[in-house]
């Protein structure tokens, strides 16, 4: 019988579960950190009172330790996973609950996969995230991994929005300061927040946490879906650029397929970000039901 050693990330290696209030405090950090200010989230909402933003405590994956693999110089956030379920109120009291959903190698890094589950406090799945990390497998590699201008310069070309449209969703346009980097990824130092430890992960400036893009594009399927993305939303998309600090970036969706679910119908989106001189920062899908 193989025994695994102590310590391997492996897949279905479980870390325990957190249990927290969803507090108006929380909410208006997230909406500050945000700028995103739905009048949903202080007042009347669809689901009776004041709901929290679709993706609140969207970083919970990262208060689980001991899933990250040695060698974390260049480690990337490299791909995010949704599932929406049912809303998270404010006030609610829930837990969330992680472990290692898969594990794989793909070109010069090794992957690990760490899914967390939020519960209601009746043991309702309220929404389940994915969270692809990838790390350097050559431990050798040092240095600066990418310059502002390399990353530019080397940026894969995509064929989103384009061939059979049914609607161009409306876009969301943020410009992102380091003082909303600090207050999305604070308040302790990291390569989000401080110049200096982006260096030591190889990185000339401090590199925005993907999950402020990836809320932003949540803030835009709210915005045109409503109740149909916090009840059955699903989003995937790949980080495939870095976005820094003081620049703008639009969040985009087009509407590719409609297909029936129950009384309803579920769109099929293409959705993307896109820094101001067109280079993409993510790619993905998303769908919701059209209520």
């Amino acid at each position: 019988m193989t025994t695994i050693a102590e310590g391997e990330i492996y897949v279905g290696r479980d870390y325990g579960g957190h249990e927290f209030p969803v507090t108006p405090e929380t909410v208006q950090d997230h909406a500050e950190a945000t700028g995103d200010q739905n009048p949903w989230y202080s007042g009347p909402s669809p689901f009776g009172g004041a709901v929290a933003p679709a993706l609140i405590h969207h970083s919970e994956v990262y208060r689980y330790g001991g899933w990250y693999l040695k060698n974390i110089f260049g480690n990337l956030h490299a791909k995010q996973d949704w599932e929406l379920f049912h809303p998270i109120m404010v006030g609610d009291r829930i837990t969330s609950r992680s472990l290692i959903a898969d594990r794989y190698v793909k070109r010069d890094r090794d992957y690990v996969v760490n899914e967390v589950s939020f519960f209601g406090p009746d043991g309702r799945l309220l929404r389940r995230g994915r969270t692809h990390q990838a790390f350097l497998i050559d431990e050798s590699v040092r240095g600066m991994l990418v310059s502002k201008e390399g990353a530019k310069a080397a940026g894969r070309k995509f064929e989103i929005g384009t061939g059979d449209i049914i609607e161009e969703i409306p876009s969301v346009t943020k410009y992102v300061t380091r003082q909303m980097s600090q207050r999305f990824s604070g308040p302790h130092k990291n390569y989000h927040t401080d110049v200096e430890e982006a260096r030591k992960y190889g990185f000339p400036d401090i590199v925005i946490q993907g999950m402020m893009s990836i809320c932003f594009l949540s803030e835009m399927l709210t915005n045109r879906f409503g109740e149909g993305w916090y009840r059955g939303g699903r989003m995937s998309v790949s980080l495939v650029n870095v976005l820094w600090p003081d620049e703008e970036v639009t969040c985009r969706g087009v509407i590719k397929e409609l297909t029936p679910e129950g009384s309803h119908q579920r769109a099929h989106l293409e959705i993307w970000c896109e820094k101001a001189d067109d280079t993409t920062t993510i790619v993905g899908t998303a769908s919701a039901v059209v209520v």
